[in-house]
């Protein structure tokens, strides 16, 4: 398994440099790392291989060695692997000197604030996908949902962008989190292909 690190992550840890908060980036890294562990963790306990994890600013993308054989309820705990390893996180956090507790907790939270809203490629968007491929197998539905996900990554960019303008380093995340949903809504007809395929395993 290759563990990779996003390009887009470059010019998000050069401005954190150029800021002086290496320690802050560091901490940042450290949560994305484990959080990422809990993804690997569950991919293992349902026997599924990575063919690599590629560390993203807000959280991570794995990418399955056979994805067409990954069953919907397996890519659901897969999806919770991530937030849960944060909470774990969180709780150990609270064992360590009160200073860097501080902080490890803040980041982990203001990363599971994130990654558990229900859009792609985020992981609530994940489990929402998942749930939909277990109890809504449907490619019209499923359709829709990236194209929500879109409008959803719009308004969190533009109310970022009005709102909080001083803070880059949030800009940068949701300006990446939207080119991701971007991503998926233009190419949702080959996944949606794709899709079909894996609901006719399910029937």
């Amino acid at each position: 398994m290759k563990i990779k690190l996003h390009i887009l992550c470059i010019p998000l840890i050069l401005v954190m440099l150029i800021n002086g908060q290496i320690a802050t980036y560091m901490i940042i890294l450290s949560s994305l790392l484990w959080h990422e562990m809990g993804h690997l963790v569950m991919a293992v306990l349902c026997h599924i291989k990575v063919k690599s994890c590629t560390i993203a600013p807000y959280g991570g993308e794995i990418e399955f060695a056979h994805p067409a054989t990954v069953q919907p309820s397996a890519l659901l705990w897969i999806a919770l692997g991530g937030p849960m390893a944060t909470i774990v996180g969180i709780g150990l956090s609270l064992l360590l000197p009160e200073l860097l507790a501080n902080a490890l907790v803040k980041t982990q939270l203001i990363l599971l604030c994130m990654n558990i809203c229900p859009l792609i490629p985020l992981d609530g968007g994940r489990i929402v996908l998942a749930s939909l491929y277990i109890y809504c197998p449907s490619t019209q539905v499923i359709d829709y949902y990236y194209g929500a996900s879109l409008v959803m990554a719009t308004c969190l960019l533009l109310g970022v962008i009005s709102f909080l303008p001083h803070v880059l380093f949030l800009i940068v995340v949701c300006l990446f989190i939207w080119l991701q949903a971007w991503k998926e809504w233009r190419y949702r007809k080959y996944r949606l292909a794709f899709e079909k395929y894996a609901m006719k395993r399910l029937t």
